[in-house]
């Protein structure tokens, strides 16, 4: 019987565009969604946009848009990338959808009938100038264990001890650098301590559904200490207003904590689907949603980074089997993705895989799909992209081994034989094509596996079997012989016979070449099952090469750091700079514009090398033991780190005589981002901020650190 399928990858933040690591997931999910399609059987493939939290509402604030606008833009955008990648999702949709917002208060209430909702009172942290409660990676402050400054709410990257933010020193808002303010809140938790969860979840995330090395760590978030410290806890799941997300139904002014409404997002993106007629329209699917969910033959599949493991095998889980849903039948857990052996991807550095500058430099979107699917495994592991290393991949394999097979056949049977194949293949030809049919069976329990590098590595096998062929028979040279027509056509038949085989399986990597093998080999869409016979005496198409080999250079564009343009970048309304004022008395003042002459003439290679970049100065403190140095900690908008904390740079500046502190604080600055780290006895610097002085100090003292106008934002590249 045809399996029921409902498949969903992780939900991307809707702060951005897609990055690589989100098409690295949704190809070998679309990957597994197609094999699972040609296998004939029914698949729901549905996606989302994480729409909620406070990170949306404070962007969202900082360009003058509501979030609802602002999600909606970030929306609008992600068209180009999954068309231009190939990627078959049925429906997307976006937590913020009237669905969502249904599913997930009726979860929670349902959660809270099991009583295994908890309300209580908890101290937090209250940014006075935002006017909102903080979240943990929006407070700083002093390391309560090392005394290390600058770390975030709950934990320490010097000492790596763990704490509440309520004990750390000196706390700071990373929002507006304002100190914080204790204040008590009713919050919300899902009581995951209780014994019916921990003895659900034990059960449950050890019986199959994960990968072992997945149930093997779970295994220690169940475990305390020697101090009686770690295990399962209570999650809080709600938040204060003002907030982005969905209201609380029994708790006004409380909204749902964003990681409690994303997963369910999964189930509302179908519920969507559904409404929108979809199934119907696809599979015939007369049912409701609730009817489908309903149906125990129906399998729910999830495929996510290893990053959200915690979220997806303890909460998500628990989540549903106490509201009385679903559960999934896989959560398959995959790595990141690096570059050059190992090295994290960075733009800045010339290291970064942009998704759509990969498209618009002419890159076939398939090189890509192959090179991810010959790397992956249903292990939880990295991948590395290396550019040598696809190269080779993609002009070996897909041009020298696959297509090669058609090209040097399809040719014969147009010219000589008017595209007709032959039914009369001899012995050698048939043990051969008995073998590629043979394959199906291994292919596909390795695809149902996920297992796609030893999928690749089979079919190239076979095509190397091909290859052989080809060589040995030598369909050239028998073009030449007379009386040898009847062998010429066996022997190119086999080829384009094989070519289809081949071109089955590897269908559900490389979905827009093998529809054109298929519109070539005029037949109809191929599933696994067309394996199982011959075309025979068939007329087919004439060819039409189907794929370029890399150009090396095409690599070096992809990772060409992004340069800033020639052009001035016009001011603020269009309007042309005014001219200079002269001083009182000089009618075209001294030549020495600042007390100095302008330096010599560079060239715009030489002013693109300094990257200049906006940043936010989120703390300033006075350095002990030092009369000229104040210590920054900036925002360079340079991401999060793995525990989801916004970086930061820290930087020794010479402006103590000018500035106290707290009047930087807050303050848009701009940094020489890509000035080597230098070693100072107080600590490293990592970069220069920006200021103005007059040449001559004695007569006209002052220090003026550059500050930009409004609206600008951090990591924004001066140019």
């Amino acid at each position: 019987m045809p399996r029921q399928l409902f498949v969903t990858t992780a939900l991307p933040y809707a702060n951005g565009h897609f990055h690589i690591g989100h098409i690295m997931e949704y190809i070998q999910a679309d990957i597994w969604v197609r094999f699972q399609r040609m296998q004939g059987h029914q698949v729901h493939f549905v996606g989302a946009d994480d729409a909620h939290g406070a990170p949306i509402m404070i962007a969202a604030e900082k360009v003058g848009k509501t979030p609802q606008q602002f999600v909606a833009d970030i929306a609008a955008g992600r068209k180009p990338y999954l068309d231009g990648f190939h990627i078959s999702f049925d429906h997307w949709s976006s937590t913020d959808s009237p669905e969502n917002h249904e599913l997930a208060q009726s979860i929670y209430l349902a959660l809270k009938a099991q009583g295994l909702i908890d309300v209580r009172p908890i101290e937090q942290f209250f940014d006075p100038d935002k006017g909102m409660f903080l979240a943990d990676r929006f407070i700083k402050g002093e390391c309560p264990k090392c005394g290390a400054k600058d770390q975030y709410g709950d934990s320490c990257e010097v000492c790596g001890a763990v704490y509440a933010p309520t004990e750390l020193k000196h706390p700071y808002s990373a929002l507006s650098g304002a100190t914080p303010v204790l204040k008590t809140s009713d919050h919300h938790f899902f009581k995951l301590s209780d014994p019916r969860c921990f003895e659900f979840l034990q059960q449950w995330t050890q019986d199959g559904k994960l990968q072992p090395a997945v149930s093997k760590k779970i295994k220690e978030w169940f475990t305390k200490d020697e101090n009686g410290e770690g295990g399962l806890g209570d999650w809080d799941i709600s938040r204060d207003a003002p907030y982005f997300g969905i209201e609380i139904p029994d708790a006004p002014g409380k909204y749902f904590y964003v990681w409690l409404d994303a997963p369910i997002g999964y189930l509302a993106s179908l519920k969507g689907y559904f409404a929108a007629g979809g199934p119907k329209a696809r599979h015939g699917e007369a049912r409701s949603f609730d009817e489908f969910m309903a149906d125990p033959a129906v399998e729910q599949v999830h495929f996510i980074g290893k990053d959200i493991t915690y979220f997806h095998t303890l909460f998500w889980p628990a989540m549903l089997k106490f509201s009385g849903r679903k559960l999934p039948n896989q959560v398959n857990v995959h790595g990141f993705m690096t570059v050059n052996n190992g090295e994290k991807m960075s733009k800045s550095r010339g290291t970064g895989l942009d998704p759509l500058k990969y498209l618009s430099i002419g890159m076939n979107p398939e090189w890509l799909r192959y090179y991810i699917a010959a790397k992956l495994n249903a292990n939880v592991e990295d991948i590395d992209f290396n550019k040598d290393d696809f190269t080779a991949r993609v002009n070996s394999d897909l041009v020298g081994k696959f297509v090669n097979i058609a090209s040097r056949a399809a040719g014969f049977i147009a010219k000589r034989f008017a595209g007709q194949l032959t039914a009369a293949v001899g012995e050698e030809g048939r043990a051969l094509l008995a073998t590629l049919q043979a394959g199906r069976q291994g292919i596909s329990a390795l695809y149902e596996a996920r297992e796609l590098g030893k999928v690749l590595r089979e079919i190239m096998l076979l095509a190397d079997r091909v290859n052989e062929y080809v060589d040995a028979n030598k369909p050239w040279e028998l073009a030449k012989l007379e009386g040898q027509d009847a062998r010429l056509q066996e022997v190119c038949t086999v080829c384009i016979e094989a070519f289809r085989l081949l071109s089955i399986y590897l269908k559900p990597v490389l979905p827009s070449v093998v529809a054109q093998v298929e519109a070539f080999l005029k037949v109809a869409p191929m599933s696994f099952a067309d394996a199982d016979r011959l075309l025979g005496a068939h007329t087919i198409g004439v060819y039409q090469h189907l794929m370029q080999r890399v150009d090396p250079k095409m690599l070096d564009a992809l990772f060409e750091p992004p340069a800033p343009p020639a052009a001035e970048a016009p001011k603020a309304g269009g309007e042309k700079a005014a001219a200079p004022v002269p001083a009182e008395g000089d009618a075209c003042g001294s030549g020495l514009p600042g007390g100095e002459a302008v330096a010599p003439t560079i060239a715009i290679d030489d002013f693109v090398k300094v990257d200049l970049r906006i940043a936010r100065i989120v703390n300033a403190e006075h350095v002990e033991g030092s009369t000229k140095l104040l210590r920054l900690t900036l925002d360079v908008g340079e991401g999060c780190d793995p525990q989801g904390r916004p970086k930061t740079r820290n930087v020794f500046s010479g402006i103590k005589e000018a500035y106290q502190p707290e009047q930087l604080i807050g303050k848009l600055t701009v940094l020489v981002a890509n000035l080597a780290p230098r070693k100072m006895k107080f600590g490293v610097s990592e970069g220069m901020v920006l200021a103005a002085s007059h040449a001559d100090e004695k007569a006209n003292p002052g220090v003026y650190v550059l500050e930009p106008f409004p609206g600008a934002e951090p990591g924004m590249r001066i140019r």
